[in-house]
């Protein structure tokens, strides 16, 4: 039993991940940008009361917007694994995004080894991660784990 339990949990973070367009905007690389001009700002899943700036999220910069989200979004402040060419950062979602991931210059050229200028946008793999991962806890306050 404990093996098809396991291989059902496989399954589902498989069917998690998807291919995503991927681009940037150097808005996400400013740390003194207030959060109130971003989706997640205010509203009961705000990350203004909590961040008042980009530069406060723990995980900056590596923080950008996403499809689906909205002001006062339940995906405020959600944690996914972006891989491209086989090399992976862990990014906060914090605004919406027309198209698939939208995330600062500097998380880009982590992400395409330097390549974001040249490339502009492009298809990675995206995946759900844990809160941890982008460290941020439960209070939101940064994790000792890097």
């Amino acid at each position: 039993m404990k093996f098809s339990l396991a291989t059902f949990g496989l399954a589902s973070l498989v069917a998690s991940a998807a291919a995503m367009s991927v681009s940037y905007d150097t808005g996400y690389d400013d740390p003194n940008r207030s959060m109130g001009v971003v989706s997640c700002s205010d509203g009961p899943n705000g990350l203004m009361h909590r961040f008042p700036t980009q530069g406060a999220i723990p995980n900056f910069p590596r923080i950008g917007g996403l499809s689906g989200i909205a002001w006062n979004s339940a995906q405020c402040g959600s944690c996914h694994k972006i891989t491209y060419n086989g090399k992976s950062i862990f990014v906060v979602a914090i605004d919406s995004s027309s198209t698939g991931f939208n995330i600062g210059l500097t998380a880009m050229n982590e992400l395409t080894n330097n390549q974001a200028t040249s490339l502009g946008r492009i298809e990675a793999e995206v995946t759900n991660a844990s809160p941890s991962d982008c460290r941020i806890t439960q209070t939101n306050e940064v994790s000792d784990t890097p």
